[in-house]
């Protein structure tokens, strides 16, 4: 804010002169106040220098205003001071273009201006455009007030619109419009919750038999070398053997398995073991029964702590086989299959993946039931163990309705998609809906007893079977 011009006051009795220098007092003449002015006459004449934009060889004379109705008030005079200081320094502008412009020119030129005049060299015109002086205002204390109750504040404006612009929501187009329903109606914008994979060894952090640290690796390692024991179609090589044979043997094995009370690894290990013999030697039909006794005696001894004596094998056979029968056939069929006896068989896979259901008792004893039900029938052997537990539990989660039917937990430690299940576990269910009609019954008795939930009473997953009316038909559909 500019503060107010001061103008002198005049000594009462003085008399005011004008001139180049300024105001300057005369002498007084008397003391008394007898030779006072006239009060009218205060502030009515004002001496006001000329202001010239050039400078002046002698100072400018006083030019007496005209005698006005109204006073000149403080902020005209700080307008008048204004403008005389924007003319002056317009002028200053001017010579100090000019100069740069003559400076310019010699150091382009490289020859001076009085040489070049002395060469009689026609100068260069160079055109500048004066500058528009900017206008100052200097406001005075009075009118400052008046200033702020009458402009409005730009920025306290702009603050407004800005907010009146932002609180406006844009309109939608009719392609959005539609975009959006399509999207809508495709279930694009159905926002699914992320499923959260529980972790199924947090229970067991403390348990050292659990081997948490090593249990994925380990798993990692059953997975590529599953496919390494695992038995080929043999089938079609065996000359008096069929599928229908095959069947009634593990469902025999299942019963003597239950007498001896021996554990699940022994009876998947059992298994196992016959395809991988039946899948490199020709078995005669009389000796397909003492393959099964030999396998599960070679099993039993490799898994359990108080394996069955021969003598118990003999018996349990009704004497068909003697004892020198079957330590002579458990010694061809370590022969052929060299020795190798650990592999990972169902029952490894089925452990694990059951623990990743987070299942309760029926939902076990279901996983279980499928699954031997699938080891009694030949068409499982196309796929790998690890499959088929997989299978056995997604067919498991689809007969008790429960939800979801495949979790993210399931799929991180089975590795397979509820797609790639679903040919395998179509099959089981298929067998867990013929199993009441079939005759081998074994099977379908040690899971009606409620000690085991009574699971192969429940009604089978039929929405798996998608209009497959027979085995034949999924096979058929698998194949093709």
């Amino acid at each position: 804010m500019a503060t107010r011009p001061m103008i002198p006051q005049q000594a009462r009795g003085d008399g005011v002169v004008v001139g180049g220098g300024g105001v300057k007092q005369q002498k007084k003449v008397g003391g008394d106040g007898r030779n006072r002015r006239a009060l009218g006459d205060i502030g009515n004449l004002v001496m006001v220098r000329g202001v010239e934009g050039k400078a002046e060889k002698a100072p400018a004379p006083a030019v007496a205003q005209p005698q006005i109705s109204r006073p000149i008030t403080r902020s005209f005079c700080a307008q008048l001071l204004a403008n005389a200081q924007a003319a002056a320094a317009a002028e200053n502008n001017k010579k100090q273009v000019c100069v740069n412009v003559e400076k310019a020119s010699v150091l382009m030129d490289g020859i001076p201006p009085a040489a070049r005049r002395a060469n009689k060299a026609v100068p260069k015109k160079v055109i500048v455009k004066p500058t528009k002086p900017k206008e100052v205002i200097e406001i005075s204390p009075d009118t400052t007030e008046q200033v702020k109750n009458n402009v409005p504040d730009n920025k306290n404006k702009n603050k407004e619109v800005a907010q009146i612009a932002s609180k406006k929501k844009p309109q939608p187009t009719l392609t959005s419009v539609l975009t959006a329903r399509s999207k809508a109606a495709c279930g694009v914008l159905v926002n699914k919750p992320k499923e959260k994979i529980i972790d199924i060894d947090a229970a067991d952090a403390n348990n050292d038999l659990s081997g948490v640290e090593y249990v994925d690796d380990i798993y990692k390692f059953y997975k590529l070398v599953e496919n390494e024991s695992r038995p080929h179609n043999y089938m079609h090589s065996q000359i008096e053997i069929n599928e229908k044979m095959r069947a009634i043997l593990v469902d025999w094995l299942v019963d003597v398995h239950l007498k001896f009370e021996l554990s699940p690894e022994t009876f998947y290990l059992t298994i196992n073991i016959i395809d991988r013999f039946l899948a490199v030697k020709i078995v005669p039909r009389k000796e397909l029964q003492l393959v099964g006794m030999s396998a599960m005696l070679m099993a039993s001894k490799y898994e359990e702590i108080w394996a069955p004596e021969v003598n118990d094998l003999v018996c349990i056979a009704d004497r068909v086989y003697s004892h020198e029968q079957i330590l002579t056939m458990e010694k061809t069929i370590l022969g052929k299959l060299e020795w190798t006896l650990t592999v990972p068989t169902h029952y490894v896979f089925l452990v694990r993946f059951i623990k990743a259901s987070i299942p309760d008792k029926e939902l076990e004893s279901l996983v279980y039931f499928l699954a031997e039900l699938g080891m009694m029938n030949y068409d499982t052997i196309m796929f790998c163990p690890s499959l088929v537990a997989a299978s056995a539990v997604y067919a498991a989660r689809c007969t008790l309705n429960k939800t979801p039917l495949w979790t993210e937990t399931l799929k991180l430690h089975t590795g397979f998609s509820e797609a790639q299940l679903m040919d395998c576990a179509k099959l089981l269910v298929f067998f867990h809906s013929k199993v009441g009609e079939s005759k081998l019954k074994v099977v379908h008795r040690k899971y009606s007893k409620p000690e085991r939930g009574s699971v192969a009473l429940l009604p089978p997953a039929k929405s798996l079977l998608s209009g497959d009316a027979s085995t034949d038909a999924v096979k058929t559909k698998m194949l093709t």
